[in-house]
């Protein structure tokens, strides 16, 4: 991953040093070492920041292995302020030591980390990381998404991921700074929320400069004095009256708009701190059967993107990578993802932010269900909520799916106690998106009901929701997936229904649709268009749906149910995708728009 590609995109300094690329590394099965002056011996070179598991990280080892270690060298000489290392994610419980000295610990696979090494560094500027990673493989009271538990992926499990999975990076700052920025659009007043959080030692005399720019117009120059460490301010923005669904400054798929920020941390006139940001004006919200996008009802064309590469899993091969998955699933006539059992990397919520792409974010879930596990969810999930709140292009949250980790939803009341808390911890943490608390069967608390559906007859999947009294004919009587729609208690109050899971079509050109898994099969690529175009014109047509997810976006390992190859070549052209995506059916007599369209 190029070093010029600023990892933590909505909070940038000019400043910063990139600790990707080769690191000394070894396998610690026994437990022998808890401390780096015990590892002596270092078996393996990796490449950071791509897992053992990978063959990127020039390892490639599939294998059991519960305890890794990681050691590189660096040279910095110690400034007059704050040296923080980061590290954007480590898979799944890791130690980090600079010097020898233990400057942080952390549980939770998908979530960064940082530390302060200011106290620990050497004066001559030669300095020492070392990260020890415990990951035990069989334990599946942890989140751990779609990585298998088996020794060989199986069914809709996918390879392990241990150990470094996001990049590490390093950046000087003053002894005041930045810590924490939060951006909310309000789009009833049309304002800003900006939110800062400050850590450092200077207690008085803080201020903060907010810039805020719609191209080269500037928008707003405020400042601001900090209480406390802290400035949370509403930014007005000029009201564009009416019509405002096709007003510039609004953010959608069809038209991105970003607007540009800096802000200044100043004591009395001296600078300390200066950052890049962006936000954006949009609004999502619910409006009984519909999901609203800035006010208006918005029809949901989503793809299940489970975000792996053949050759380095979890981790994007390059910032090039991210960028093309999100122009490939607009392509394709999608205006959104769901990213499934996966905390995202920020870099392709930074493209989903600036291309136009919207984003349901999903908890990796584990698959035991234990107090233990519960508050594991709880400590990462409320990570990611404050990683992710100011993208604008993420519009949902999801915190459990399909009952995992929660298996006995319909007899256990800690299992539904669990859903439900999760549900109003997400709302409370963030009364600004709508929150699906168990998506694809058996909902409680939720602001969307999702259906996961794999039958693939058209006909039969359109007569199913062609119903004329969807409470007592579907929720009471008709089971998808063989599971209740609906809790005891919590029958159906008009929420949007998106079909969340469907098609999963296995086609593989390469072996002609012989082998691998999906739900259903093609053995042509003719055969495989015509039911893909048969199955989204059935859902495109359905009136009870705000929208749907196909699965899926591109194959995955064992999986050849994607429109894409799992190296992103699509399986049919593009334009036919986009087509039978958006059901145009004229797209080459000149009526319907392109892969550009709206």
């Amino acid at each position: 991953m190029n070093q010029f590609e600023y990892p933590r995109p909505q909070l940038v300094r000019d400043h910063w040093i990139s600790l990707n690329g080769p690191w000394r590394f070894m396998y610690d099965d026994e437990r022998r070492c808890q401390m780096p002056t015990c590892v002596d011996g270092w078996t393996h070179e990796i490449v950071v920041p791509f897992a053992p598991e990978t063959k990127a990280s020039g390892i490639g080892d599939t294998g059991f292995h519960s305890v890794c270690w990681y050691q590189r060298d660096f040279t910095l000489q110690p400034g007059s302020g704050r040296t923080i290392l980061h590290f954007g994610a480590i898979d799944y419980s890791a130690r980090v030591w600079v010097n020898d000295h233990l400057v942080a610990e952390h549980e939770g696979g998908h979530t960064p980390i940082h530390a302060d090494i200011t106290a620990v560094m050497n004066g001559n500027g030669a300095q020492v990381v070392t990260v020890m990673v415990e990951d035990d493989p069989h334990d599946l009271a942890k989140p751990r998404g779609k990585q298998d538990w088996l020794l060989e992926p199986h069914s809709i499990w996918y390879p392990r991921t241990t150990g470094i999975w996001q990049p590490v990076w390093l950046e000087q700052v003053a002894s005041t700074y930045i810590n924490v920025l939060r951006w909310t659009p309000i789009f009833e007043t049309y304002e800003i929320g900006c939110e800062v959080f400050v850590i450092g030692e200077i207690e008085e005399d803080l201020f903060v400069e907010v810039k805020i720019w719609h191209g080269d117009e500037l928008l707003a120059d405020d400042h601001y004095k900090l209480l406390g460490h802290e400035a949370n301010r509403k930014i007005a923005l000029s009201d564009p009256g009416i019509d405002d669904s096709r007003n510039e400054l609004l953010w959608s798929p069809e038209r991105p708009t970003l607007l540009e920020a800096e802000l200044t941390l100043y004591h009395g006139n001296k600078v300390l701190d200066r950052v890049t940001s962006y936000t954006a004006m949009r609004s999502v919200a619910i409006n009984r059967d519909r999901f609203m996008l800035n006010g208006r009802a918005y029809p949901l064309r989503l793809v299940l993107d489970q975000g792996y590469w053949p050759d380095s899993l979890m981790t994007a091969p390059s910032d090039a990578a991210l960028r093309r998955d999100v122009e490939l699933a607009k392509a394709m006539g999608f205006n959104g993802v769901r990213k499934h059992q996966k905390i995202e990397d920020p870099r392709y919520l930074y493209w989903a932010d600036k291309l136009g792409l919207l984003v349901w974010e999903e908890m990796p879930s584990p698959y035991r269900f234990s107090p233990k596990a519960i508050s594991r969810i709880v400590k990462e999930w409320t990570e990611a909520l404050e990683r992710d709140f100011s993208h604008p292009c993420v519009i949902v949250w999801v915190p459990f799916n399909e009952s995992w980790g929660v298996p006995n939803l319909t007899l256990t009341q800690a299992h539904r106690n669990a859903v439900e808390a999760l549900y109003h911890l997400t709302r409370t943490l963030d009364a600004t998106r709508p929150v699906i608390g168990n998506d694809g069967w058996e909902a409680s608390a939720t602001d969307i009901l999702g259906i996961h559906d794999y039958d693939c007859d058209p006909d039969r999947l359109a007569a199913r929701y062609a119903v004329s009294d969807p409470v007592r004919t579907l929720f009471d009587q008709r089971r998808p997936g063989g599971r209740i729609l609906t809790l005891d208690g919590f029958p159906h109050r008009g929420q949007p229904i998106v079909l969340t899971e469907f098609g999963g079509i296995a086609f593989d050109p390469q072996i002609s649709g012989t082998a691998t898994w999906g739900y259903s099969r093609a053995h042509t690529a003719e055969s495989f268009l015509e039911l893909y175009r048969d199955l989204l014109f059935a859902v495109n047509n359905t009136f009870m749906f705000s929208g749907f997810c196909y699965t899926q976006f591109a194959d995955t390992f064992q999986e050849a149910n994607g429109l894409l190859c799992a190296d992103r070549t699509p399986k049919v052209p593009l334009e036919q995708i986009y087509a039978a995506t958006r059901a145009v059916k004229f797209l080459h007599t000149g009526e319907g728009p392109g892969p550009g369209g709206a």
